[in-house]
């Protein structure tokens, strides 16, 4: 059965699904569509009314990590952990990513220096959580790539983006998580895991939704 991803383009949870697909080397399509203008067949399909989703034949998966999890069930080869209790750790990791992705949002939608100091005072919160837990590099296990990786992966490319237009972003990254981000950006799978002129179209989505940060550029 064929493979579609249905996509927005700036999306961060879609690319973790990119990212394990091209780190699987399996085929698929994608399909973009405008997430402020849905066509009818996404409404019908989507439960919550996001992406991505996958489109397996007939079938439809929703939610990155569960899509990523079918995707390290199915396609060799395997990006979790072995161990039970390392995989199990991992989710939950995962799941500080998505909050850690929201968080950064918030951040790049704020509407002015107050409420962006802010949002980056919790961003260095979460900093100081994950940096203790993660390895000596280059990835969160070492020197092997996880699924975990996959799921940061997006985050630490929007941040790169967000320290051009903002000086102070630089210090606010512990160094061993700069690291570990500049490794997986470096990574071929995360490289091809965005539309060509992915920088620009970050930047003006978030200058056409008022970002404080964006908008001095």
């Amino acid at each position: 059965m064929g493979l579609e991803l249905v996509s927005f383009a700036i999306c961060p949870f879609v690319q973790r699904a990119v990212i394990a697909l091209k780190e699987k080397r399996v085929d698929f399509d994608i399909t973009y569509i405008d997430l402020d203008n849905p066509p009818d067949w996404f409404k019908e399909i989507s439960p919550f009314g996001k992406v991505p989703l996958l489109r397996i034949g007939d079938e439809v998966l929703f939610e990155s990590a569960i899509i990523n999890e079918y995707l390290d069930e199915v396609y060799p080869p395997v990006l979790h952990p072995e161990d039970p209790l390392e995989r199990a750790k991992h989710r939950g990791w995962i799941e500080f990513g998505s909050n850690l992705l929201f968080d950064q949002f918030k951040a790049m939608m704020a509407k002015d220096e107050d409420s962006f100091q802010q949002q980056c005072e919790v961003l260095g919160g979460s900093f100081a959580r994950l940096d203790p837990v993660i390895s000596g590099g280059p990835y969160f296990m070492g020197e092997r790539f996880s699924l975990l990786d996959t799921a940061y992966a997006p985050f630490f490319m929007r941040f790169e983006i967000l320290k051009k237009h903002h000086e102070a972003l630089e210090d606010l990254m512990p160094t061993r998580l700069s690291q570990w981000g500049q490794a997986l950006l470096d990574r071929d799978s995360v490289k091809a895991s965005v539309v060509d002129d992915f920088e620009q179209r970050f930047v003006a989505f978030g200058k056409s939704k008022g970002s404080f940060i964006l908008a001095k550029a």
